[in-house]
């Protein structure tokens, strides 16, 4: 995946969550913090500058991209959230959403070793049995024909989520 449907959800869960008289600047910001939140689980590739293998419990798609790491996390950052607001189901409900996302859409990809999805009960990767995102080269490659035509379908493929993000918004009054 070449990371934009990630951004997409990002995007469209800060359009979601937003309050209809948030300033457009304040948005954007929003929808930024958000698209980082939705990739966070593919800070999994610092292991390969570690020396971790791809197919380590910790390498990529690995123990970051199971829902026990993205339900606990979107746990600890609910907490925190609600020690500075109050308790907060409605944001902790969002963060799970978007941090589960990222080995869902993982695991429609047609690459890779699959997600470690149930790690730390089960090693084994899956995959989705229907495969409609084409994976995209790791690093510079990405950069090549092949990269920018994955990260175009990919465009295509979530462009109703785009839609949604940055379609104008009626302002209540």
């Amino acid at each position: 995946m070449a990371s934009i449907g990630h951004v997409a959800v990002g995007m469209a869960a800060a359009r979601s969550y937003a309050r209809p008289t948030e300033s457009t600047p304040a948005l954007l910001t929003r929808m930024a913090a958000w698209s980082a939140l939705s990739l966070l689980p593919d800070a999994d590739v610092i292991g390969y500058y570690l020396g971790v293998r791809y197919a380590d419990a910790f390498g990529h798609r690995g123990a970051t991209h199971s829902f026990v790491f993205c339900v606990g996390l979107a746990g600890v950052l609910a907490l925190m959230a609600a020690s500075v607001r109050g308790p907060g189901w409605r944001l902790a409900a969002y963060l799970t959403i978007v941090l589960v996302s990222h080995p869902l859409l993982d695991v429609l990809t047609d690459g890779g070793l699959g997600c470690a999805l149930y790690w730390p009960f089960e090693t084994r990767r899956h995959f989705a049995p229907w495969r409609p995102i084409p994976v995209a080269p790791i690093g510079i490659g990405f950069f090549s024909e092949r990269g920018m035509r994955v990260a175009l379908v990919e465009l295509l493929q979530f462009l109703p989520l785009f839609g949604y993000a940055l379609w104008p918004r009626r302002r209540r009054t």
